[in-house]
């Protein structure tokens, strides 16, 4: 497979002409490439790192769905998440960058995503940056030298990085865009070399067809599995602690982002490889991550410490986004193939930099509806332009960027899994204690591991009055004692050390919920209504 070099199929019925095409490169040689054309350098531990360029994220509000017989009914056209896209100006766009990509040097590879063969997508991605091919090969499912052979793709990812759209004519927010095509099974990125934007082309796909056409759940979170087989399911919007929790050398990976949840209560796997955050990395916190970078991974944006390849992970100055793609093969402890069954507990993470929440709760049906349908963190002063104190952010189902159809939707399918299974919920908050951010501290890593391990052990099972106090704002159980946690890390307000300020930021953050969740309370029953903060 690694030695295929130049077109071993034309692209010539993408409308593609005289491309000098590599297929199928393997990691050492693409990376080569790149350092021969100065367009990375190699970090101190053997991985390449590159600048992505402008975009050093996901650009939201240029992300569109071709609104067509199959999307025109069933897409839930928000405005905002799913923004619609004529079928006519998709065809001429596509055209446009198809005689761009004409007669260039490109990177071809051939993918599968879905760890699961009975909903297996398979993938063709045709990149111009060598780069955003090798995050291909990370991300995605690697076939084997048969598969290939006889790989026929379903759906295609077309990324052009330099080719800018003209907005008035194209149809287009900006010069860059993302625009999935359901009826033609096409992704179509422009204007941007930010890699995420290929992996979360696929993620939205998938995020329609399983629940539409397989009734299978789409999840954005990571899952790991024990010795017995029972399985643990992490939601979490970005930063929160999902890859860096899933990563237990007690457990195995089955994969870090993206899953689907079937009728017979398979857990599966999109993805063949894992993106994780770096910042701040450290090999004493996260030693899984850190040692997965190493020669065929792909840092993005991070800066060099002085006159040295080694990586500064502290330094933000190009983006707090930084990045590193890697083969979930990096990892040791990994489930092969990338599924199990038996989901036994479910965690929802939320970072609350205001400070509030209870590192750990116990969930009822209702409030575990709730709280996913709200999918809450918080962002930091300083993350953003004019944000100098925390700010709530809500993103429905831990995902709805990546949500094609009504967050109810999902949210429906996911309370009728738990209450089939019985599955334990928890709400875990990664965020800060002892006041807000700028005050307090984030809570440690090793008392989250350690609440983590307590409810996967069973000891946090038994709820009475003797094991859990209701928290009075939010309604939520919060058990009293944690093996390997001091008991006064358990209660955010006995951290504050103000009675008054804690309550105050808590009532703040109580009404913030309240007020997010009127968009979808006429979607919701009694019990999913009575999981929210209480009124008072």
């Amino acid at each position: 497979m690694d030695n295929k070099q130049v077109t071993k199929y034309s692209l010539e019925e993408y409308g593609i002409k005289n491309a000098t095409t590599h297929w199928n490169l393997s990691p050492e040689k693409l990376t080569k490439i790149c350092i021969d054309n100065n367009l990375g350098k190699i970090a101190d531990t053997g991985a390449l790192a590159v600048d992505t360029g402008e975009f050093t994220g996901r650009s939201p509000k240029d992300r569109f769905i071709v609104k067509d017989e199959i999307t025109a009914d069933t897409v839930w056209w928000d405005g905002n998440i799913n923004i619609p896209f004529d079928g006519d100006k998709f065809d001429k766009l596509y055209n446009k960058v198809t005689d761009y990509l004409s007669g260039k040097e490109l990177y071809a590879r051939d993918a599968f995503a879905c760890a699961d063969d009975r909903y297996r997508m398979n993938l063709r991605v045709i990149t111009e940056l060598p780069w955003v091919n090798l995050f291909a090969y990370n991300m995605f499912i690697r076939p084997s030298e048969e598969e290939l052979n006889k790989f026929s793709p379903e759906w295609t990812i077309l990324q052009a990085p330099s080719f800018m759209a003209d907005a008035k004519i194209d149809g287009t927010r900006q010069h860059n865009f993302a625009i999935l095509n359901f009826t033609k099974k096409i992704i179509l990125i422009g204007g941007t070399g930010y890699t995420g934007e290929v992996k979360k082309g696929v993620f939205s796909a998938l995020n329609f067809i399983l629940p539409v056409f397989k009734n299978t759940l789409p999840m954005h979170c990571s899952a790991n599995v024990d010795d017995n087989g029972e399985t643990a399911i992490f939601f979490g919007l970005s930063g929160t602690g999902k890859t860096t929790l899933s990563a237990d050398p007690n457990r195995k990976l089955i994969g870090d982002d993206e899953h689907g949840w079937t009728d017979d209560n398979t857990i599966f796997n999109f993805e063949g490889g894992c993106y994780a955050k770096v910042i701040n990395l450290s090999k004493e916190n996260e030693p899984d991550i850190f040692n997965a970078i190493k020669p065929g991974a792909l840092l993005e944006n991070i800066i060099f410490k002085n006159d040295s390849n080694e990586v500064d992970y502290d330094d933000v100055s190009i983006t707090q986004n930084t990045r590193v793609s890697y083969p979930i093969f990096h990892i040791n402890n990994i489930q092969t193939p990338s599924l199990a069954k038996n989901p036994k507990n479910i965690f929802f993470l939320t970072a609350d930099a205001f400070g509030v929440l209870p590192p750990i709760s116990k969930l009822t049906p209702g409030q575990a509806a709730f709280h996913f349908i709200s999918g809450y963190t918080a962002k930091v002063a300083g993350t953003e332009a004019g944000i100098n104190e925390p700010v709530p952010s809500f993103s429905a189902c831990f995902g709805a960027p990546f949500m094609p159809l009504h967050p109810t939707k999902y949210a429906e399918m996911l309370s009728a899994k738990m209450k089939e299974t019985g599955v334990n919920v928890w709400l875990i908050n990664t965020g800060w204690t002892g006041g807000p951010y700028g005050i307090g501290s984030r809570i440690k890593l090793k008392y989250t591991r350690a609440m983590i391990n307590a409810a996967l052990s069973g000891v946090l099972d038994k709820v009475n009055n003797d094991t859990y106090h209701i928290h009075s704002v939010f309604g939520l159980y919060q058990p009293r004692k944690v093996p390997g946690v001091p008991t006064d890390v358990l209660s955010s307000r006995t951290t504050w050390n103000n009675d008054k300020g804690y309550y105050e930021k808590a009532n703040i953050l109580a009404n913030s919920f309240r007020k997010n969740f009127e968009k979808f309370a006429s979607y919701a029953n009694e019990e999913i209504l009575a999981g929210g903060p209480p009124k008072v």
